[in-house]
């Protein structure tokens, strides 16, 4: 009987041992996950294509120019309408 009770002391206290050695693994491997996702995100960045200077113009170019397209669109429209208002009013 003595000695189940001494096997029991010796695993709860090997068990304590091995729950703590875990929380300092854990602590470890969340600072290498850190480490790695920047080193991560660094080497994924250097992979992007980048836009050129000439591309940056030539797309903010095409997208005022589509912006003032649906402006006069919307503002012919909306003249239109009222117009065809006026008229039954």
């Amino acid at each position: 009987m003595a000695e189940k009770v001494k096997k029991t002391v010796k695993s709860d206290n090997e068990k304590t041992k091995k729950a703590v050695v875990k929380k300092q693994d854990k602590k470890k491997d969340v600072k290498k996950s850190n480490d790695s996702y920047i080193k991560q995100v660094k080497k994924e960045l250097k992979l992007v294509k980048w836009p050129s200077f000439k591309e940056v113009i030539k797309y903010t170019a095409s997208t005022i120019v589509l912006c003032i397209i649906l402006c006069l669109f919307f503002l012919l429209l909306n003249l239109g309408l009222s117009y065809v208002k006026g008229i039954f009013v």
